[in-house]
């Protein structure tokens, strides 16, 4: 009968604590970037001619339906073979991720500008404040209220997500389990205390993204 024995993981814990702390920085590297190119792209949707919507809405389409693993293996083993670059898996990885999450992000930044009054941009508009005006001091302030319940699932969806980086050894959470497993064969032990630091890292940060949500609750 197998016995759980949890001494060598102990031992070895401070690489599923490094791993954790890499999976956090690649997450929140990922969301920055990521917020970055679905903010522009979603602007230049909604502004753009029909050209430029439907270029946004390929890229889009390409990357919500190509599984995250399969764009990691393009990034890292592919692209290099095609042109000459050189990166180091975790740059490559911290690229491919921001890409996928900017894909997601378009439409979550979409949504909340279709999403704002009407009211508030005719009123805008009154009183003279130019086009950029109305975007930056108006649209984008509370496009981001209504939207941050949606970013925060995509930033908790992405912490998970870096779990795929083990494909491609760069040492987050999941590499520094598969490194203990081989390296003491106690299966078991180490993907539960991993999964318990997933579902316990999960539920820190949605408790404190929840409490900003709170913060910038729009008052319907």
């Amino acid at each position: 009968m197998y016995r759980l024995n949890f001494t060598l993981i102990w031992r070895h814990f401070d690489r599923l604590w490094d791993g954790l702390l890499l999976s956090l920085e690649l997450a929140v590297l990922a969301i920055a970037i990521g917020v970055v190119i679905g903010l522009t792209l979603a602007v230049w949707y909604v502004s753009g001619g029909r050209a430029v919507r439907t270029a946004i809405s390929a890229y889009v389409e390409f990357i919500r339906n190509v599984p995250l693993i399969l764009l990691v293996y393009l990034v890292f083993y592919g692209l290099p073979t095609v042109v000459d670059i050189r990166y180091s898996a975790t740059t490559s990885f911290v690229a491919t991720l921001a890409v996928y999450a900017g894909a997601h992000l378009v439409e979550v930044f979409r949504a909340g500008l279709d999403a704002v009054p009407r009211g508030q941009l005719d009123a805008a508009k009154a009183i003279g404040l130019t086009p950029w005006q109305r975007l930056v001091d108006v649209r984008l302030p509370t496009m981001f209220r209504i939207s941050l319940p949606s970013l925060s699932n995509t930033f908790i969806s992405l912490f998970k997500d870096t779990s795929v980086a083990s494909v491609i050894s760069v040492p987050e959470l999941t590499f520094g389990a598969q490194w203990i497993n081989l390296n003491t064969f106690r299966i078991v032990e180490v993907y539960l205390v991993t999964a318990g630091m997933y579902l316990v890292t999960g539920y820190v940060l949605l408790f404190g993204l929840r409490l900003l949500e709170r913060h910038f609750k729009v008052e319907r």
